[in-house]
């Protein structure tokens, strides 16, 4: 008989299944919505076997709901509270527009009442009758709201609340093609988050419910904020939390790593998230494409321009150390521009012909990664770059010498 502190060493079924279900909770993760016949298939098979692990772990790791159904899974994170830096994209990877929502959200009114198959016709004249009940004035006649409701129905078919079994939708908007429908009303009843039976405003739709303390408030709380965003910023979080994180952040460290693959970074100004897979994230940053290089330049630029009042000396240790440094909207802008003009001749036909257009998208990427902010209202215009910007610093790497053994024009102790 075994002592009362014998722990049994895990076994490979044990480990095989760790692995499962921590592939499984990474999934859900990147992708909270997840259908059968989807592009996700296999990771739905791992939710699928470890349902049971997952959804107790979701509920008692960070208070989010797991819905596995046959048709598919749906992971419901209440989310960190109003934040448009996170839009649903058209195929152009243009934000929606606020005419674009709201056509999406009577559409998918429209579908709960609709028959399971129907012609696009037949839809548009029920998003008509929604529209009327919701006392929205739209106008599917003309092209602009055509156009909005068309990124709508793109977006359903490809969640997999619609699909298309015949025609062209594709071209629905422009040229009035027709095309016929099949909803799925499973997958459509998986798509709303929000608690509707208990809202009374938008703003009970909008405002994430709180942790109640007696279920771990202050550790679920800054495990979400690690999640959904991946830096924590400790000056950032009420008192009780802040000094929750202060007691625990190493042992937060290896939760991280163990339940999710990510590896933490502890700063004093509080961790950065990473995940070394590359997977965990919606924005990649940097990523590829000449708006992200442009961002990264002037990334350096504002670092720079920072860096001369920031200590050089200073104590890493220093737990009340600041993590937003402040920038006018001209030294921005002037930054931005510079950057643009620079760098001219590597960027794309539209940038070079309109390089205000250039610098505003760069510095809107840099917002929706967190390392830039507009300063709050009544600290006068300007931007705030976050302390984690100066990991993105370049640093120049030496070629290695050639195995040939002749000297590299790289090796700078040959020029010495």
């Amino acid at each position: 008989m075994s002592s009362p502190g014998f722990v049994r060493p895990p076994t490979p079924e044990d480990s095989q299944d760790l692995e499962e279900r921590r592939a499984g909770a990474r999934a859900l993760l990147a992708h909270p919505l997840m259908t059968r016949g989807g592009p996700h298939d296999d990771e739905l098979r791992l939710v699928r076997r470890h349902r049971v692990a997952l959804t107790r772990f979701f509920a008692e790791a960070l208070g989010y709901r797991l819905t596995v159904e046959p048709v598919g899974a749906r992971l419901f994170k209440p989310g960190l509270g109003r934040d448009g830096t996170r839009p649903l994209l058209r195929r152009s990877k243009a934000p929606f527009t606020p005419r674009m929502y709201a056509l999406l959200v009577l559409t998918i009114a429209a579908l709960t009442r609709s028959r399971p198959q129907l012609l696009v016709d037949e839809l548009v004249a029920a998003v008509r009758s929604a529209a009327v009940e919701a006392d929205v004035a739209v106008d599917l006649d003309a092209i602009g709201d055509r156009r909005a409701l068309h990124a709508a129905l793109t977006v359903l078919v490809g969640l997999g609340a619609l699909s298309e079994r015949d025609g062209d939708l594709e071209h629905w908007a422009e040229k009035h093609t027709q095309s016929l429908l099949d909803v799925n009303r499973d997958v459509l009843a998986l798509l709303v988050s929000a608690q509707l039976g208990a809202a009374r405003s938008r703003d009970d739709l909008l405002q994430p419910p709180a942790v109640p303390s007696a279920a771990g408030g202050a550790r679920m709380a800054t495990r979400r904020r690690l999640l959904e965003s991946p830096v924590l910023t400790t000056d950032e979080l009420p008192a009780d939390h802040a000094e929750w994180w202060r007691r625990n952040r190493n042992r937060e460290r290896e939760w991280f790593h163990d339940q999710f693959g990510l590896e933490l970074e502890l700063r004093a100004e509080g961790a950065l998230a990473t995940d070394p897979q590359d997977e965990l994230t919606d924005v990649d940053f940097p990523g590829r494409g000449k708006t992200s290089h442009l961002a990264l330049l002037v990334l350096e630029a504002l670092v720079e321009e920072v860096r001369p009042a920031v200590p050089r000396s200073r104590a890493s240790a220093d737990p009340q150390t600041h993590p937003w440094h402040a920038l006018s909207a001209e030294r921005v802008a002037h930054r931005a521009r510079a950057v643009v003009d620079d760098w001219s001749s590597g960027l794309r036909k539209d940038q070079r012909e309109d390089p205000e257009a250039a610098a505003r998208q760069a510095l809107s990427l840099l917002v929706s990664v967190g390392l830039l902010r507009a300063a709050p209202a009544g600290a006068g215009q300007g931007w705030l770059l976050h302390a984690a910007a100066a990991r993105y610093r370049p640093v120049a790497e030496i070629i290695a010498p050639s195995r040939s053994g002749e000297a590299s024009l790289f090796d700078l102790e040959e020029l010495q």
